[in-house]
């Protein structure tokens, strides 16, 4: 078998990009909403996302600025008030994931342009979609500065809604139930319906 080898140090920003986004796959799409100072909601998915941590309970966001230096909409609210809710989306919701990362202004609400039914939050007044599978309501824990052009934004996960049909007796959740989608390499998803299990050694 034969690879390329690729010298990041010798590459620019949009081919490593390429090549990161293109070789990390699936990755997890975080459909996060926020509010402003004055209570104006947002929401934008991000697939440079992860969980760090259960204890304590930790997701990564990874966020860039836009091209002229601005920061993102989420990346100010969350500056703003400490909260912000990381949705992971289903199947049925990703034709709304593609209409909340529409190039808008912050005067535009992602949530009324997609059609989706929200309410506050339990311990976060960020906006909960209804209709997602999972919904993590966290509280900023702290930033990490990777670059002038993005940042590491980490949260301390304070509740979790799951779909009921999900969740066992033993807190197992069902990812068929969950039927959650991934980011591939441009405007290219995968779901998560061909399960497989692999024998213990």
């Amino acid at each position: 078998m034969s690879h390329r080898f690729f010298d990041f140090a010798g590459l620019d920003p949009l081919d490593r990009y390429k090549i990161l986004s293109g070789a990390i796959l699936p990755r997890p799409i975080a459909l996060v909403t926020t509010l402003n100072a004055e209570g104006r909601p947002n929401a934008a998915p991000f697939s440079f996302f992860g969980v760090l941590d259960h204890d304590p309970a930790v997701v990564a966001l990874g966020i860039s600025r836009h091209p002229d230096g601005r920061l993102k909409d989420t990346v100010a609210n969350i500056r703003e008030t400490g909260e912000f809710i990381v949705h992971i989306p289903d199947r049925a919701l990703a034709e709304a994931v593609e209409i909340t990362a529409s190039p808008v202004g912050p005067e535009i609400d992602e949530l009324s342009l997609a059609g989706l039914e929200h309410q506050p939050g339990q311990t976060v007044a960020s906006p909960r979609i209804l209709s997602a599978p999972v919904a993590l309501e966290c509280h900023l824990h702290s930033t990490v500065p990777i670059s002038t052009a993005r940042e590491i934004l980490i949260g301390r996960i304070s509740a979790a809604f799951i779909r009921a049909e999900a969740v066992g007796d033993r807190l197992h959740i069902d990812p068929r139930q969950i039927d959650a989608i991934g980011r591939l390499g441009g405007k290219n998803y995968c779901s998560t319906r061909d399960l497989f299990a692999v024998a213990s050694t």
